[in-house]
């Protein structure tokens, strides 16, 4: 270890117009450690990532002062491809930043321009295939892997070129629980084997808290605080459920493993576990049976029958790959299915133009910024009121419940991942369409934008909506579920109410679950436990 640490931050700041993002900012990161970089949606976090890569403010506009010392030497006016070899770095939509064809392509390219020798390449692409368990997906197509299956192939193609430090933005948005948990558990095991430095920025924090040495909590005032996890996280606004829980139960320490937490939770008293609300009878939204798509000679899905009822939410949740987003635009109508009938309102979504099939099926895909093509934040909302024939201002009133404070003259594509789906996602809903379908719709969102899209969701079905939500995150599920469906290699493997299928399984169950045991799916259903006890 360097007596001064591998990458420090000396007084950075930075400005984009009139926008302080970051003041006066120290960091300094030691070989061998794991820092977690934490925060509200958009305040900063990817810009922090952003000036040790250097991708800020060269590809970004603004103004920075400061410096950026690698082992002691600064690199703060260095670009970005002269210092790739030494700070590999992954972005939040792994496609965008693909350079070649296939997943071996892929891994080696960054080493040829390295000037890397043909047999270390080839070892070190073997290497990273078997790292990460994509050994399999060698010859394939970029373009036909799942988003969790490219996640992979984008860590894999940062580590052949061997770094010192690995910057990773959100790296588990787009993975299930279990790919998720493999990535993470791979990636400690270079910090602790390798001495590799990594810096990651993430908002399920209840996948990475275990695995950080340190919590860099951003404030939002354009500074930074950081420390121990269990410190920091004491009075962090963003917290994971094991935390929150904890922080209910006056835990101490903070427990930051289901373990620790299991250990604390037998000092709570006896508590009566929630009841199952009965299901209400409705009338179904949309209808779809025998449902097959296929994909060149691969069969996404696979006779899939669903039936969508109003005022109920349905999440569809699975491995990557196992067809949930094939589905999904199936139903939407825009994806093409070679066989099965979908109905909603009388109509095959399929068989209608554009604008009418949005007023049956709307859809917010995983990639929010293909919704999203004008040159502000205002000139968005104002065309989607238009468009839905709503009032003037509905849709910038969602986008300010999902994500507060957004500057209405900011271009979209300047938004951060969170931001722009809070966008699309408001976009999507101001037309109100009695189907909504949201694919992954919480990726890059903090826990008050979740649950602010928990309320909206329970909003819409409340008025009626029939809603089907694909997604990898347990946490968010186990808050709006009514039903839960699980696939499998195109099939339905699973479905039924979240208490059954969420709380039954090792996989997708959430941490309140793995702490206390079925019925428990959330700490709001400890507090109102605790609460009843306290009043007897």
């Amino acid at each position: 270890m360097t007596d001064h640490g591998v990458i420090q931050l000396r007084d950075i700041c930075f400005r984009y117009d009139r926008h302080e993002v970051l003041r006066h900012v120290d960091l300094t990161l030691e070989e061998g450690e794991l820092v977690l970089v934490s925060g509200r949606t958009g305040v900063g976090k990817s810009t922090l990532l952003g000036v040790v890569t250097g991708l800020v403010p060269r590809f970004t506009g603004g103004v920075l002062t400061g410096d950026v010392l690698l082992d002691g030497e600064s690199i703060v006016a260095q670009p970005p491809r002269e210092r790739a070899h030494l700070v590999g770095y992954v972005g939040q939509d792994p496609l965008a930043g693909f350079v070649a064809d296939t997943v071996e392509e892929e891994l080696a390219y960054g080493m040829e321009q390295i000037g890397t020798p043909p047999e270390t390449m080839r070892r070190r692409v073997e290497e990273t295939l078997d790292l990460l368990g994509i050994a399999d997906l060698r010859a394939r197509d970029l373009r036909t892997l799942s988003g969790g299956q490219q996640q992979r192939v984008a860590i894999g193609s940062v580590l052949t070129t061997h770094p010192r430090v690995l910057v990773l933005d959100e790296p588990t948005s787009a993975l299930d629980p279990t790919a998720a948990e493999d990535v993470l558990a791979t990636i400690t095991r270079l910090v602790h084997d390798l001495g590799l430095t990594v810096l990651l920025a993430e908002h399920r924090l209840e996948r990475v808290v275990p695995f950080a040495d340190r919590v860099c909590l951003v404030t939002g005032d354009g500074g930074i605080r950081t420390g121990p996890p269990h410190e920091v996280l004491a009075d962090s606004p963003v917290v994971p459920p094991l935390v929150e829980l904890g922080r209910l139960a006056g835990w101490e320490p903070l427990p930051l493993t289901v373990r620790d937490a299991r250990r604390h939770a037998r000092s709570l008293p006896v508590l009566t576990a929630p009841e199952p609300a009965p299901a209400p009878e409705s009338e179904p939204l949309l209808t779809a049976s025998g449902v097959t798509v296929v994909h060149g000679s691969t069969v996404a899905v696979r006779e899939v029958a669903l039936t969508l009822c109003a005022g109920r939410v349905t999440v569809l949740m699975g491995r990557n790959g196992s067809g949930k987003s094939s589905l999904i635009w199936a139903l939407q109508g825009s994806g093409k299915r070679r066989s099965g009938t979908i109905d909603v309102a009388g109509d095959d979504p399929a068989t209608l133009a554009p604008a009418q099939r949005r007023t049956h099926v709307g859809l917010v895909p995983q990639t929010a910024a293909d919704l999203l093509y004008l040159e502000t934040v205002a000139d968005e909302c104002a065309a989607a009121d238009d468009g839905a024939h709503a009032a003037s201002g509905t849709c910038r009133e969602l986008l300010d419940r999902l994500a507060p404070g957004i500057d209405e003259a900011t271009h979209p594509r300047d938004l951060s991942e969170g931001q722009r789906l809070a966008l699309a996602l408001s976009i999507v809903l101001t037309a109100r369409p009695p189907v909504v379908l949201l694919d992954e719709p919480t990726r890059g969102l903090d826990y008050a934008g979740k649950a602010e899209l928990a309320r909206i969701v329970a909003d819409l079905a409340a008025d009626g909506r029939a809603v089907l939500l694909a997604t990898h995150d347990v946490e968010f599920a186990a808050h709006v579920a009514d039903e839960v469906v699980v696939m499998a290699e195109g099939e339905v493997v699973s479905s039924g109410p979240p208490r059954q299928v969420l709380a039954e399984s090792p996989s997708f169950a959430p941490q309140v679950t793995k702490v206390l045991g079925p019925p428990w799916l959330v700490v709001e259903e400890v507090a109102a436990a605790l609460a009843r006890e306290g009043r007897r």
